[in-house]
Parts: C-alpha cells; sequence; structure tokens
C-alpha cells in the first residue's frame, strides 16, 4: 500500500473507532468495559459546557458538509473519507445532548447551520477549497487546525468526566485528519501554515511529514 493510501486508510479507521467508543461504548464482558456517555457518571453541565457542545455539535458538522461538498467538487477520496469520519465526530456529542436533554441545533441539509458564525465560515471555506485541490486540502487543513484548537479549549473548560472523554477522543481523530491534509498537501510541495495552533504544536502532531 502507498504511505499516502496507508494515512488515509488509518485515519478513517481510526477516527470511527475513536468515535464509535464515544458513542457506542465496548461490548459487555469486554476488558475495557463499558465506554459509552451513558455509563459514564451524570454530572451537572453549566451554561460554558451547555455552550461548548452546541457549538462544537455544529463544529463538526461544519467539517462533514465542507468536505462531503469537497468530495463533489474535486472527487478525491481523502475528503468522503474524513466526511464519514466527521459524521461519527458530530454524533459523539449527539450523545452527550441526548444524555444532558440539551436542544440539538443540528440541521440535516448539508452547509445550513443554526450559528451564524459557523454559516458564514462554511461559505468563506467552500469558496476557498473550490480554488484548486490543493486549496481544498489546505481548507481541509485549516478546519483540523481549528477543531483541535476548540476542542483543546472545550477540554480544558470542562470537568465532567464524559464530556471530556468525549472531546480527547474526538481530538485524537482530529489530528490525524490535519495529518492527512498535510501530506496530501506536500505531495504536491504545498506546506500549512498554522492559523489557530502554534507551528509548533502543528509540527508535533504531523511530524516530518513537512
Amino acid at each position: 500500500m502507498k504511505k499516502i493510501g496507508a494515512i488515509i486508510f488509518f485515519t478513517l479507521a481510526a477516527s470511527a473507532v475513536l468515535s464509535s467508543m464515544a458513542i457506542a461504548g465496548g461490548r459487555p464482558g469486554s476488558s475495557g468495559g463499558c465506554t459509552a456517555v451513558s455509563c459514564l457518571p451524570y454530572q451537572d453541565v453549566d451554561d460554558t459546557e451547555k455552550a461548548d457542545l452546541l457549538y462544537m455539535r455544529e463544529e463538526e458538522k461544519l467539517a462533514h458538509d465542507v468536505y462531503l461538498t469537497l468530495y463533489k467538487k474535486w472527487n478525491h477520496r481523502a475528503f468522503n473519507n474524513i466526511a464519514r469520519s466527521e459524521q461519527q465526530h458530530t454524533g459523539a456529542i449527539k450523545s452527550l445532548l441526548d444524555k444532558y436533554d440539551l436542544e440539538d441545533p443540528y440541521i440535516s441539509t448539508v452547509g445550513v447551520f443554526s450559528n451564524e458564525e459557523l454559516q458564514t465560515l462554511y461559505d468563506e471555506l467552500v469558496a476557498a477549497g473550490s480554488v484548486s485541490l490543493t486549496e481544498a486540502f489546505r481548507v481541509g487543513a485549516t478546519i483540523e487546525d481549528l477543531d483541535i484548537s476548540d476542542l483543546q479549549g472545550c477540554t480544558a473548560s470542562s470537568d465532567n468526566s464524559d464530556i471530556k472523554k468525549v472531546y480527547l477522543n474526538l481530538t485524537k481523530g482530529s489530528e490525524n485528519h490535519l495529518k492527512t491534509f498535510v501530506s496530501q498537501l506536500a505531495r504536491y510541495g504545498e506546506t500549512y501554515q498554522a492559523q489557530y495552533l502554534s507551528e509548533e504544536e502543528v509540527e508535533a502532531i504531523v511530524g516530518n511529514i513537512r
């Protein structure tokens, strides 16, 4: 298997496992026990945690919708693979909304969001990613850069074990997605400049790809 093919396969597989852990949990009787959010203690959710959950529900949808749209534009399997992974990511957040009986802001139509900030960002990212395939990969890296930064902030703002567990799992998946997009850019002799994380943080995630 070629190196980039292996990276894409690993990204999809790893993210699927991490997200399914957050949603469905381990098999009964397995050594890891139940890992679903419903198996972890029910804790009070403060206003910051509520706001973060609602925002991240749609931010993960943003990633899914942009990638699905760019896949239709460029027909590159990286976008399709990671879009499917992002659908699992937004589903992981939904499991927390359900557990704490929070109203879901999710709109099923691709490219439509309750949050105006994310609506504007979606439009801008799709426009940028429609310029060329390399710009589409750069948009993908930008989304993951933003997602990791926001997930880190949300993790730090929460003291609930179930919320932190889901955020940490999603962060790992987003790190794998960032590696994929940076490696795709490298194939075309392009590099990615960090926009939300520091350059040192991005370097630590992607390693020697660039």
